[in-house]
């Protein structure tokens, strides 16, 4: 479990510990707003760890105030895109010579509502919290979708992911939503409701071979046009290996 917050991943894994006594749950510091941070964490896994089988990029913020990470990036692309972004290009590696192996997005309903604003890819010139949002989540699913064609042959697979709409503190940002959750949390999904599809899409055998594809209440889901533009993918491919400093070909 890599967690930006080491005490409340100790508190999670404590309680897998405590329903499956046999799991073995190591938790590792992981901040994906710190570029230096995700490279911390891949340089010690790596040295430490022969096998990597799967690769679920589960962390995100949500319309939170205009902010940035450590490396200057406005914090919903730089977090939900960026650092996964960064994150998978590191762990590639060991992926390819544990295949196979499967990599899950997780992204959102949301994706259907962003743009990739590519002459203001950080919110510079104006800023909406849940526009910034819906970019990122749209980013996820065209990183997705790119990365599965890179890796064609290879064995890996790679998904993206809508968990739902779960009742959890990721709105804690936006006090409309935080009040929206709480009358309608009946009709909510719970956290381990809305982690079965990520589940569904790391270990199911009939997926063994899907790659590529958009997943919803473990089955495949509707992409939006812009999610589906091979133009947009690719261009977002590049822009991501520039503003990190990398490549990844």
């Amino acid at each position: 479990m890599a967690c930006r917050d080491i005490d409340k991943g100790e508190e999670s894994a404590d309680s897998i510990r405590a329903s499956c006594a046999h799991a073995q749950v190591e938790v590792r510091q992981l901040d994906l707003a710190d570029t230096c941070s995700i490279r911390a964490f891949a340089q010690k896994f790596l040295a430490e760890v022969n096998q990597l089988h799967i690769l679920i990029n589960n962390a995100g913020v949500m319309m939170c105030p205009y902010t940035k990470t450590i490396d200057g990036f406005e914090m919903h692309i730089g977090v939900n895109h960026l650092g996964h972004f960064l994150l998978a290009s590191l762990l590639i590696g060991l992926l390819k010579r544990s295949a196979p192996a499967r990599i899950v997005v997780v992204s959102s309903l949301a994706h259907n509502f962003g743009w990739i604003r590519f002459h203001d890819l950080h919110s510079q010139g104006s800023y909406n919290s849940g526009l910034a949002y819906c970019q990122s989540k749209l980013a996820n699913v065209l990183f997705a979708r790119e990365l599965s064609r890179r890796l064609k042959g290879t064995n890996v697979t790679v998904n993206s992911v809508h968990p739902g709409t779960v009742n959890s503190d990721l709105t804690r940002h936006s006090t409309l939503m935080t009040i929206f959750f709480s009358v309608f949390s009946t009709f909510l999904k719970t956290p381990r409701e809305g982690a079965q599809t990520s589940i569904y899409c790391a270990i199911a055998d009939e997926l063994h071979s899907i790659s590529g594809k958009h997943f919803s209440d473990c089955a495949p889901a509707f992409v939006a046009p812009q999610g589906r533009s091979e133009e947009t993918s690719r261009r977002l491919w590049d822009v991501s290996c520039e503003q990190l400093g990398i490549q990844w070909d």
